[in-house]
């Protein structure tokens, strides 16, 4: 079992600012709302290939991207994987900053139904439901920051949703082109055809079909 690697309080404030800046663009923090994050929130590191949460657990923490990327996926009943989300906060992204969590799992205490695993060793904010619940309880600044962040989350989500219920697998790449191109770059042939949901044979004829 990972024993996660926790650094001195200097360390850990001066990695605890990236996530405070990310709320600033978001809201202007007060001195308490700071202050609550530094108390509350904790730095932590994952190898590669670590699975920071699993499907089936209750998801008893949410985490704050600062390098590093990672995914979350889900298994259907016939065992087919599909990668949910990339995780990883590069300025060539139009989705980031989203917190690693199944806020499902996270919010009522029961069981995931997403797994997410680190695809390179990460640097992240770690923050556990009591303290979260804390800090939305005694700062209004930084409720109304999270609840920001929900908007972004359930958005992303709905998308996400969307695209893989309603278009093709054809459409689905021309998205992908279109809005995350970065993503072919970043990400192997099977994480890629995973996240549109399709087989890494069906994801080659389509490139080869493709005319931008």
């Amino acid at each position: 079992m990972l024993t996660l690697l926790l650094h001195n309080n200097s360390v850990a404030q001066s990695m605890q600012y990236s996530f405070s800046d990310y709320l600033r663009s978001i809201v202007n923090l007060d001195a308490q709302c700071i202050t609550i994050i530094r108390e509350r929130a904790k730095e932590v590191y994952f190898p590669k290939g670590h699975i920071i949460s699993s499907a089936g657990t209750v998801c008893r923490y949410a985490y704050f991207l600062i390098s590093g990327e990672a995914r979350s996926f889900y298994t259907n009943f016939s065992g087919k994987t599909t990668t949910w989300i990339f995780h990883f906060n590069q300025p060539v992204s139009n989705v980031k900053n989203l917190l690693i969590v199944d806020y499902k799992s996270f919010l009522n205490g029961k069981p995931a139904s997403l797994t997410s695993e680190t695809l390179t060793s990460i640097k992240a904010i770690q923050i556990s439901k009591s303290d979260l619940d804390y800090a939305l309880q005694h700062s209004l600044i930084f409720e109304r920051a999270m609840r920001k962040v929900s908007d972004k989350s359930f958005i992303v989500a709905y998308d996400r949703a969307f695209t893989l219920l309603t278009m093709s697998a054809t459409e689905r790449y021309h998205k992908l082109i279109e809005e995350e191109p970065h993503l072919l770059q970043m990400f192997s042939n099977q994480y890629i055809a995973s996240y549109l949901g399709i087989t890494p044979q069906s994801l080659s004829r389509i490139r080869s079909n493709y005319l931008p």
